[in-house]
């Protein structure tokens, strides 16, 4: 198989030693391509942009390609002026999570990746966001396969890569209210930064006792994991160029990482069989299936 991986960038706030750690092994992965910055709230500050750009110059020279991500929901002027920055700049490809970013980016001619929280549902969409820079599209997590064919058919035409989340927590709604802040009672203002105390965000559960979603700042992610590693044949019949990973914690990507890489590759043998054993997660696998999303059909 000749599709390629990504890693998304990092949804959780982790600590800077946390971060850089991830990615010097990620250097040493079999990634392709990985995505950087923060993307869902800018008090998530462990990290500066010169952090980054250094991560940046790392992995390049370790073969992968970087791709420089902005926030899903800018909600003051500072944050608008950190996304020129990024947006502006002509080093690495940008991921455009919101349309602010997308005309940054016009502007200064730069090409970008359309983020899965920008909404492309129709060929015309497609077409548009294409003709002002778009070369890469990050699919929408709930368009499933059905819903991509004919969609998928404009994009090879037009030379835009398409890119599908195959492992991960799915992004699911985001909101200027935090939800961390507000379950421990806390200000948005005086959150304490309390999201560095839970690595993969906090699990909501239903009256009843089953995994509901997973609050993460002002991120609602779903509570089960997408998982689409077994169906690799049918993202590559589909059409699907890059093969995207959502981290959740960074030994359980890693591995994930790993183990697609072995199956890309036709290696079952090399394939570690017992990879999720000790990976506690509940699975999903609905949307792409054309189902209700938190399903997960064998």
């Amino acid at each position: 198989m000749n599709m390629k991986i990504s890693v998304a960038s990092v949804p959780y706030f982790w600590s800077q030693q946390g971060y850089q750690d991830f990615y010097r092994q990620l250097a040493d992965s079999p990634v392709d391509i990985v995505y950087l910055g923060e993307t869902i709230c800018s008090k998530r500050r462990s990290m500066k942009l010169q952090d980054w750009l250094a991560i940046a110059e790392l992995l390049t020279q370790a073969g992968k390609q970087v791709v420089l991500s902005t926030l899903t929901l800018l909600e003051a002027e500072s944050e608008l002026s950190y996304l020129t920055g990024i947006a502006s700049q002509k080093d690495y490809l940008i991921e455009a999570n919101d349309m602010a970013a997308l005309q940054v980016a016009h502007d200064h001619s730069n090409h970008f990746v359309a983020g899965n929280a920008i909404n492309i549902y129709n060929n015309s969409s497609l077409a548009r966001l294409h003709r002002i820079g778009m070369t890469r599209w990050c699919v929408p997590v709930e368009l499933g396969k059905t819903d991509l064919a004919p969609m998928i058919e404009s994009a090879k035409a037009l030379g835009v890569e398409i890119e599908y989340q195959v492992f991960g927590r799915l992004p699911l709604a985001f909101s200027a209210r935090c939800f961390t802040a507000r379950h421990l009672q806390l200000a948005k203002d005086d959150c304490q930064f309390k999201c560095l105390d839970y690595e993969q965000g906090i699990l909501v559960n239903t009256q009843e006792g089953d995994g509901f979603v997973q609050i993460n700042g002002i991120q609602t992610q779903s509570s089960k994991v997408n998982n689409l590693l077994d169906r690799l044949p049918e993202l590559e019949q589909s059409g699907i160029d890059i093969l995207r990973v959502v981290p959740v914690s960074a030994r359980d990507t890693l591995r994930v990482i790993q183990h697609l890489h072995a199956l890309l590759k036709n290696s079952q043998e090399l394939a570690d069989s017992s990879f999720d054993v000790d990976m506690d997660y509940e699975y999903c696998n609905g949307y792409w299936l054309q189902q209700e999303g938190m399903k997960y059909i064998a």
